[in-house]
C-alpha cells in the first residue's frame, strides 16, 4: 500500500504559482504579504489539510518538543501506569512522547537511546534494563548536556534526577505484614542484584526478619522475578514449601504465579503459606485468593518524572543540583495473607 503524501508548503506554492517562502510568510501572517495572498494561501491550506512539519520546525530551532521514554517492558502494569502519567503531563505542556521498550536488553537500550539522540529528542525518561552492566550510554547523555530523569530503576553510579519508590520500606512493610499474620519462615522471590530495586527490596525483607528476631535462611531466597522464571524454578519453590509459612515476591505477577504453583501442588493459600506481592496491579483483585501487596503509585511517579524533566528542559540548562522524589508504597492486605 502506497504511503499517503503529506501536503507541504512547496505543494501549496506550486498550486498557487508563488514561491514557497511567500507561502511560509503568508501562513505566519507576515505584514509584507498582501491580504489577498494570505487569504488564498490560508484557504488552500485549510482545503488540503496542511499541517506544519513539527519535526523539521524543531530541528531548525534545535528543539523537537519530543521526549524519549525508555522502559524494560510495556505489558507490565506498573510501567503502563507510569507511561500514562508521563503522557498526560507531557500533552498538557505541549510535548510529544516517543516510547522504546528494551525487553531487558542492554544492547537494545543502548541502540534505542542512540536512535533518539539522532532524532534530536529534547530529553529522556529512563527506567534501565535489569541486564545493563555498562553505563556508558547513560554517561554520554549527561556529559552532552541532554536532560535525563531516571525512574524506578536508576543508574547508581551516575548522579542524576530520579523518581523512585522507597523499595526498602515497601519490602519491610510487606514482610512485617506476613510476620504480624503469624509467619516465621518466610521465603523471598528476588531479582538481579545489579538493580537497586532488587537489592533494596531484599534488604527490606531481611531487615524485617532480623527486627522480629527471625532467621534469614539463604535457601529461602530464590532468583525469580517473572512468571516465566518462577515456573522454571518451581522445583525450588516446591522443595522449600513444606518448611515455609510465608512468601514475599518482588512483584505481583511473580507472586500470582507462585500461588498457582503452590495450589497445583496441594498447598492452600493462605492457610498453609501466606503470600504477598509488590505493585498492586489490577490482577491482584482478580486472582483467587486475592493478593495482598504494597501499592506502587505508577501514574503519580510518571507525572512527577515528566514535570522534573520539563523543569530541566525549560530552564535551558542541565542542573547538577539533582532532585530525588521518593514515593512510599502502601500496604493493601487481601485474602492471600488472611489468618484462617
Amino acid at each position: 500500500m502506497e504511503k499517503p503524501h503529506q501536503i507541504t508548503i512547496k505543494d501549496i506554492a506550486r498550486t498557487l504559482g508563488i514561491s514557497a517562502s511567500t507561502v511560509s510568510r503568508a501562513l505566519k501572517d507576515h505584514p509584507d504579504i498582501s491580504a489577498e495572498t494570505k487569504r488564498q494561501v490560508q484557504q488552500l491550506a485549510s482545503q488540503v489539510n496542511y499541517r506544519p512539519n513539527t519535526l523539521a520546525l524543531g530541528l531548525r530551532k534545535s528543539k523537537t518538543n519530543t521526549i524519549g521514554i525508555i522502559i524494560p517492558e510495556i505489558v507490565h502494569h506498573f510501567f503502563s501506569s507510569v507511561i500514562s502519567g508521563i503522557d498526560d503531563v507531557a500533552y498538557n505542556a505541549g510535548y510529544n512522547t516517543m516510547l522504546c521498550q528494551t525487553n531487558e536488553s542492554e544492547e537494545r537500550e543502548r541502540s534505542s537511546i542512540q536512535n533518539m539522540i539522532d532524532m534530536r529528542i529534547d530529553g529522556f525518561l529512563i527506567s534501565m534494563s535489569k541486564n545493563t552492566t555498562d553505563y556508558a550510554h547513560f554517561i554520554n547523555l549527561v556529559s552532552n548536556g541532554i536532560p535525563v530523569v531516571f525512574f524506578d530503576r536508576v543508574c547508581d553510579i551516575l548522579p542524576s534526577h530520579r523518581v523512585i519508590t522507597d523499595d526498602f520500606e515497601g519490602a519491610r512493610t510487606a514482610t512485617r505484614h506476613l510476620i504480624n499474620q503469624g509467619c516465621k519462615r518466610i521465603a523471598h522471590l528476588t531479582s538481579a542484584s545489579s538493580l537497586t530495586i532488587s537489592r533494596q527490596r531484599k534488604e527490606g525483607y531481611t531487615t524485617a526478619l532480623r527486627e522480629a528476631g527471625l532467621q534469614v535462611n539463604p535457601e529461602y531466597i530464590i532468583d525469580a522475578d517473572t512468571r516465566e522464571t518462577i515456573i522454571a524454578n518451581s522445583n525450588k519453590l516446591i522443595t522449600i514449601a513444606p518448611e515455609i509459612d510465608g512468601l514475599f515476591a518482588i512483584n505481583d505477577s511473580t507472586a500470582i504465579a507462585a500461588i498457582q504453583i503452590l495450589q497445583r501442588n496441594g498447598y492452600n493459600v493462605p492457610r498453609d503459606i501466606k503470600v504477598i506481592g509488590f505493585g498492586d496491579g489490577p490482577l491482584t483483585e482478580i486472582v483467587s485468593p486475592t493478593l495482598s501487596t504494597v501499592e506502587q503509585k505508577g501514574y503519580e511517579m510518571g507525572a512527577e518524572a515528566m514535570r522534573m524533566l520539563i523543569r530541566q528542559m525549560e530552564s535551558g540548562m542541565v542542573s547538577t543540583e539533582y532532585e530525588t522524589r521518593v514515593f512510599t508504597p502502601i500496604l493493601q492486605p487481601r485474602e492471600s495473607t488472611q489468618v484462617k
